[in-house]
């Protein structure tokens, strides 16, 4: 599938996988914190730092009962409404061009999640580099085909979406003038457990929809994401945070920063290790031939005196005949005097 670029970096097979650190509501409302949540996802190496443009007012209505109140005890918000947790976590859109700004200097890229069509218009206006369709928004084909008219690159998750959902919402992108795209495989739960995360999907879903395919993680750790990339992933995303334990709507299943920069490290030596189908001794093996085993004269023998267990086997280094001749040797005897320590060859047997 064809590889892109997002600026300067190349999403694809052949370059390590892209690392985006999510913001999310971590800031706390502090442009201060934002700040500094930049300037240490730079320092962890990630590639970009993404965020989530919206109000609470484009997100939902102000209505704290029935549907709009979070009830589900398993939830990290219940007890909450979805317009007091969206007020709570949105990134004010006056933050953004800074945010954007400290990102660049430091040589993150800076893009975002918009949540409506009047979030795509004042992100443009930003010219960010690519966009990206959170989970929940997978299926509102009016919001994607309004990113897709962009023409710049997308990168959706596909929690909870069947075949036939990210069928039609891929459709749509491309029908609109999406031509570089990424799918991340996601699981819409928070935090996500690793057993939950069913990786396999990575290279099922880039053989159906032949593009680029990533993990948003939302589990702990950095286990999964590395599993990703050995299956396929190009793309991954986390969220991130300065301290957990410092609190922030997406605090509990956000990576640390050096967890970040473990996971930069990780991704990129599971990337390298991937390599190509071979076999054989590589160029940097050659020197090891030397120690395999082969067949050596174990003790002094006299011209003439029989080739037995009892003076030849098979040692390291690997300078004699192969172990596997051993049968054809015995019996045959020695044409010279042999030292304990000679590498056999056919040329000394008689």
């Amino acid at each position: 599938m064809k590889a892109f670029k997002i600026g300067p970096r190349t999403i694809g097979h052949e370059a390590p996988p892209f690392i985006i650190a999510e913001m999310s509501g971590n800031h706390n409302q502090s442009l201060e914190q934002a700040l500094r949540i930049v300037e240490a996802a730079a320092a962890a190496g990630a590639h970009a730092l993404k965020l989530q443009t919206y109000t609470a007012d484009t997100m939902t209505l102000d209505i704290a009962e029935g549907e709009f109140f979070i009830k589900d005890p398993s939830s990290l918000w219940a007890g909450t409404s979805l317009y007091a947790l969206y007020e709570q976590a949105h990134t004010p859109w006056e933050w953004h061009a800074p945010i954007f700004a400290r990102a660049k200097e430091l040589g993150l890229l800076a893009f975002s999640t918009p949540f409506d069509e009047t979030a795509v218009d004042f992100l443009e206006s930003l010219d960010v580099p690519a966009y990206k369709i959170a989970s929940f928004e997978n299926t509102d084909i009016p919001l994607i085909r309004k990113v897709a008219a962009t023409g710049k690159p997308m990168i959706i998750s596909t929690g909870m979406a069947s075949i036939a959902e990210l069928d039609e919402t891929v459709r749509a992108a491309r029908g609109a003038g999406c031509e570089d795209l990424v799918l991340l495989k996601c699981t819409s739960t928070y935090p996500a457990s690793p057993e939950n995360s069913h990786v396999r999907t990575i290279p099922h879903l880039a053989g159906l929809f032949g593009c680029q395919v990533g993990l948003s993680d939302h589990t702990m750790g950095v286990g999964v994401s590395v599993a990703a990339v050995a299956m396929g992933a190009t793309v991954i995303e986390k969220h991130f945070t300065l301290d957990r334990a410092a609190g922030g709507v997406d605090a509990s299943f956000s990576l640390e920063p050096a967890e970040m920069a473990s996971l930069v490290t990780e991704t990129e030596r599971a990337w390298q290790g991937l390599g190509h189908v071979q076999y054989g001794a590589t160029q940097a093996e050659q020197p090891s031939l030397l120690y395999r085993r082969s067949l050596y004269v174990v003790k002094d023998m006299a011209a003439g005196e029989v080739f037995s267990t009892d003076n030849v086997r098979a040692i390291r280094p690997g300078l004699g005949l192969a172990p596997k001749h051993i049968d054809r040797l015995l019996g045959h005897t020695a044409c010279q005097p042999l030292k304990r320590g000679t590498p056999l060859s056919w040329e000394v047997v008689g």
